[in-house]
């Protein structure tokens, strides 16, 4: 079976976060892995049409979608709110990755598309980020989850 097809989402805020996680893959030192759907390069366009159909061009290829959650991701509905709704209409596995440090959903910080759908939560950390992106499936229940202490014992934290 193939990498994991991962789409993920965030605030133009937090860019530094998703270019930690490109690293965290380049790194040889680091088990982590995916086949990132995000788009390869920067579109260079004010249309906003054309940007959301390439964006969903690229959330179409996945089949996992990570949004990652800083202070003012809750507040983003342009494009991560938007990117998270074709998410969950494509029926991707939604991991919500806490950039605070949380291992579950914070009500304060989360966007309400992907509460209480059946998402998980995990610390911006790469063996728990890993772990979920290969591990986890939806539940169809109106649940967040989290993995619990031993699953993190288990990977070294």
């Amino acid at each position: 079976m193939g990498l994991p097809r991962t789409f993920v989402g965030f605030s133009s805020t937090d860019i530094h976060y998703y270019r930690l996680m490109q690293a965290w893959k380049a790194n040889k030192n680091i088990d982590f892995n995916f086949t990132d759907c995000q788009l390869q390069n920067e579109i260079n366009s004010e249309n906003e049409d054309y940007i959301k159909r390439k964006c969903r061009e690229r959330i179409n290829m996945a089949g996992k979608y990570v949004l990652l959650i800083g202070e003012d991701t809750k507040s983003k509905h342009k494009y991560v709110r938007w990117e998270a709704e074709v998410a969950i209409e494509k029926e991707c596995t939604i991991i919500g990755v806490n950039l605070d440090g949380s291992k579950s959903m914070v009500r304060n910080t989360c966007p309400p598309i992907i509460r209480d759908i059946g998402a998980i939560f995990v610390p911006f950390s790469p063996s728990i980020v890993a772990y979920a992106i290969e591990n986890y499936k939806m539940h169809d229940d109106n649940e967040s989850y989290h993995y619990k202490e031993s699953v993190y014992k288990e990977l070294g934290y």
